[in-house]
């Protein structure tokens, strides 16, 4: 009787819509990626069907855990994070591309980058909503202790998984949660005067040749190394092609051309990265529109989620994945449709790889919690 209870209360407090939006995208994925590693390794499927149920288990527990709590931990959050960003340098390896970006265990990995977003989020939130309510915020001290934590997460990711596409989601999650908190405007002003004075000297003392072709690529593409350029933009004019391929309606679910490498030609990624091109040659546009629907709601349900929330805290969290979902999603179907560079970033909920869909699921189940929290009495009727 006492878990028949727990069980009804669960469903009428927790946040079942986006629960609902999640398990629907993912299972819409698991579609798409039986169909496009049809005839390679079984093993896909398998890994995302697994990952979905760890992710439910997950979402269930964080709606139940009081984030206030957790982000009383935050420097040992952020210990963690860095050290187990860190432990890639003694175990890390590669896959498909030259990043040491995973911890594997069997034929199952672990991306730590992919993870910590959701502590640096914690972290962050945690430090803006203190600063906030000591009237601080916009303090030079208050600005270098978070810009200090934020260097720190950056350039771990970028210079121990040397992966480009996370390190700007958290960039992407910083902006969205100082706007949020309400850093003044000044201080975004600033922030790009620096960044466009430093750039230059970034770019050609740091930025190795193939970095600066993904960068070019989609937006000047005779400036860079041709050799890299040329490299660089294969990926994403095939995908086009895919994409413009499926019409309508698609050429069906394993009978995409390209999709299937029926010409001998297969799009690198394709389960991964470029997944969104898979919908749309074989569902055509009628796929894209729905997997877009499905993003959106989600995003939104966050969003809304945390409007609502009874402190700064919660809204906060909100925002920053609110942020990370809205950062991905354009960012790789703006690379699906060669208008964003190529800089190896999944498709929230879609995308093959289960540190990434445990994630979000993770990452849902705190926004549930926030959910679940009493409100101010000004919301309760909403």
């Amino acid at each position: 009787m006492v878990v028949f209870r727990a069980i009804a209360n669960f469903f009428r407090e927790a946040d079942i819509f986006l629960l609902v939006l999640c398990i629907a995208s993912t299972i819409f994925g698991i579609v798409l990626i039986s169909s496009i590693t049809a005839g390679l390794s079984g093993i896909h499927v398998s890994v995302q069907i697994g990952a979905m149920i760890i992710g439910i288990i997950l979402f269930v527990l964080f709606s139940y855990v009081d984030i206030d709590i957790i982000a009383d931990k935050s420097v040992f959050l952020f210990i963690f994070s860095v050290l187990f960003i860190a432990s890639l340098l003694v175990w890390g390896v590669g896959e498909d591309v030259q990043r040491v970006a995973w911890l594997r265990f069997g034929q199952i990995g672990i991306q730590p980058a992919e993870i910590t977003k959701v502590t640096f989020i914690i972290v962050l939130a945690k430090m803006v909503a203190t600063f906030k309510e000591r009237r601080t915020l916009n303090s030079p001290l208050s600005l270098l202790q978070i810009g200090m934590v934020f260097l720190i997460m950056f350039a771990s990711v970028i210079y121990i998984s040397d992966d480009l596409g996370t390190a700007i989601v958290y960039l992407a999650i910083l902006l969205a949660m100082l706007f949020a908190g309400g850093l003044k405007l000044r201080w975004f002003l600033l922030a790009a005067v620096v960044v466009a004075a430093v750039f230059p000297f970034l770019w050609n003392n740091f930025f190795q040749p193939h970095q600066q072709a993904r960068i070019l690529a989609p937006f000047a593409p005779d400036w860079g190394d041709p050799y890299w350029i040329e490299r660089v933009l294969w990926q994403p004019q095939l995908s086009v092609r895919a994409i413009s391929g499926g019409g309508f309606f698609g050429q069906g679910l394993g009978n995409g051309f390209l999709t299937q490498g029926q010409g001998g030609i297969r799009i690198p990624a394709q389960h991964t990265d470029f997944i969104f091109s898979g919908a749309g040659e074989e569902l055509g546009f009628l796929g894209c529109i729905f997997i877009v629907i499905l993003l959106v709601a989600i995003i939104i349900r966050c969003f809304y989620v945390g409007a609502k929330s009874n402190n700064s805290l919660g809204f906060l969290v909100s925002i920053g994945i609110t942020a990370m979902f809205m950062a991905q999603t354009l960012q790789n179907i703006g690379m699906t449709l060669g208008v964003m560079p190529v800089i190896g970033l999944p498709l929230p909920f879609f995308s093959y790889g289960g540190s990434s869909i445990v994630t979000y699921f993770a990452a849902a189940g705190i926004i549930s919690g926030i959910k679940m929290r009493p409100k101010p009495a000004r919301f309760r009727s909403l």
